[in-house]
């Protein structure tokens, strides 16, 4: 039992730092120990410690689930809960995510789950959602298939392809960083309801505003998207804000007049 649970702790430790592109010596300085010590956790010939498991998930910037599993390999019990999201103990913070949607009227922000599952909008959240087809809006809410899909907003996106592959690229990166099949999957649904692209060799890859057609005329909208870095729950740690903002005066304008006429204002 011994021996399998060290040469699994062995195979991830080897696992992440390969996929941070970090060097055993790198890495034990940062963790605070000898590179030699830190070879004979990856040859399993040396069992970590609970402390030694913990400093080497933070130094690897590994999240809060995946240095679960690491302690687990390793031999030890979880360190971070998960909870609910209706317990106790996350109430204050939902309720503060809530006034920051508030907050940040007139203009649209969500609270995503992971892989995209809607958990709170603001009232300006419509201007992403006129058009969509009802099969999208229903509970549980995907965002990013409702963003891209063929039904959903993506017939209002006048800069699809560079937009598109903005927003899968993005998780692509995720991905990079943390393997996972399911969010493998769900980018290459993504990746097919985007019309194909190339990009040329002047493309520059950078971040491109989303340019919506609108009743009222153009709308373009930048993004900024949010984690709790300092969160030690779980389901907290994961969750994303994604706040939009006006990237022009013809669309603020356009944004705040929405707002008024929601209040019944003017």
């Amino acid at each position: 039992m011994t021996t399998a649970i060290e040469s699994g702790f062995a195979r991830q430790l080897k696992h992440w730092r390969t996929l941070r592109r970090v060097s055993q010596l790198d890495l034990a300085t940062r963790a605070d120990t000898t590179q030699r010590h830190l070879s004979f956790l990856e040859q399993g010939r040396s069992r970590p410690g609970r402390t030694m498991v913990v400093r080497l998930a933070e130094s690897l910037d590994l999240s809060l689930r995946e240095r679960n599993g690491l302690l687990l390999a390793a031999g030890y019990a979880p360190v971070f809960p998960e909870s609910d999201l209706d317990t106790a103990e996350l109430a204050p913070a939902l309720e503060a995510l809530t006034a920051i949607l508030d907050g940040h009227l007139p203009y649209p922000a969500l609270i995503a789950r992971p892989y995209g599952i809607l958990l709170a909008a603001n009232a300006a959240f419509d201007v992403l959602t006129e058009g969509a087809a009802p099969w999208l809006l229903e509970p549980p809410v995907n965002v990013l298939r409702l963003a891209l899909h063929p039904q959903g907003l993506a017939t209002r996106v006048l800069n699809l392809p560079e937009w598109g592959r903005h927003v899968t690229e993005a998780l692509r990166g995720r991905v990079a960083r943390s393997p996972d099949p399911t969010l493998d999957e769900l980018i290459a649904e993504l990746e097919g309801y985007l019309p194909r692209t190339d990009p040329g060799p002047d493309h520059l890859g950078f971040a491109v505003p989303l340019r919506l057609r609108g009743d009222e005329g153009e709308l373009r909208l930048i993004t900024t998207i949010s984690s709790f870095a300092t969160a030690v729950d779980i389901t907290l740690a994961e969750l994303q804000l994604e706040a939009f903002l006006p990237a022009d005066e013809q669309t603020a304008r356009v944004l705040r007049e929405r707002a008024a006429l929601r209040s019944g204002v003017g």
